[in-house]
């Protein structure tokens, strides 16, 4: 696969991310916002048998979920910009290549990217799994989570659907931190391949280098040596 390819699946990737990172921020916000803005996960809940409705008890401080929508909307912002700068450097400037420098930097950012998402994947994960908890306990009749949706909740929260779009926000995180783990291999074979052909290009210019610095003064010591000859000669 040539340097050209590796570029192709790579930017493919970058919009890869971008949709995900869109899909958890918009899933996460929109079930916060149809919550009253309460960010749920870890949350606990209360049934009310009187009028059979779900009401919400506690729920985690809101910058819990804006860090995970940060977090998210920073990943998709850096992949749309990487997209259209590449795609901007082969189609009009004709640059298909990469500086290392340039390499190690994206190479960075793969890394602290990797990081974030998997604290997000894990916050969403767990939180989600303790808010079902709490909503098994509290309403007997709810045997899964996916129950809790079709029911009717306290004004004015609106459950429908929460669960599923804390569920795609949880899935698509889990997706975009495996997209940047290929992403980072293939910048690191990249890297690779363009530190090889440094090393081969410096060891070859190396020794034409030495073969004429080591020729050239034993050419002149000899042709001092034939002067002085021939001016004993003379005398």
């Amino acid at each position: 696969m040539t340097l050209s390819c590796l570029m192709a699946v790579e930017l493919a990737l970058y919009a890869s991310c971008f949709v995900c990172g869109i899909v958890t921020a918009a899933s996460l916000a929109i079930t916060q916002g149809n919550l009253g803005g309460l960010c749920m996960l870890y949350g606990t809940v209360d049934f009310n048998n009187t009028t059979q409705t779900i009401d919400a008890q506690a729920s985690s401080p809101a910058s819990l979920c804006y860090f995970v929508s940060a977090i998210s909307v920073i990943v998709a912002v850096t992949c749309f910009t990487l997209s259209l700068y590449w795609l901007y450097s082969c189609c009009i400037d004709g640059a298909t290549q990469r500086a290392r420098v340039w390499m190690t930097l994206n190479l960075g950012v793969c890394v602290v990217f990797l990081f974030f998402l998997l604290i997000s994947g894990c916050i969403l994960k767990i939180g989600r799994d303790s808010l079902c908890s709490s909503i098994v306990k509290a309403v007997d009749k709810f045997t899964s989570c996916e129950q809790a949706q079709e029911a009717a909740w306290a004004t004015p929260f609106d459950g429908h659907q929460f669960y599923t779009r804390l569920h795609n926000a949880e899935t698509a995180v889990w997706v975009n931190f495996f997209l940047w783990i290929i992403a980072g291999g293939l910048l690191l074979f990249q890297r690779c391949q363009a530190s090889g052909s440094i090393v081969t290009e410096v060891s070859g210019g190396g020794a034409e280098g030495v073969s004429a610095g080591e020729t050239k003064p034993l050419f002149s010591h000899q042709t001092s040596q034939s002067h002085i000859h021939t001016g004993d000669i003379f005398e």
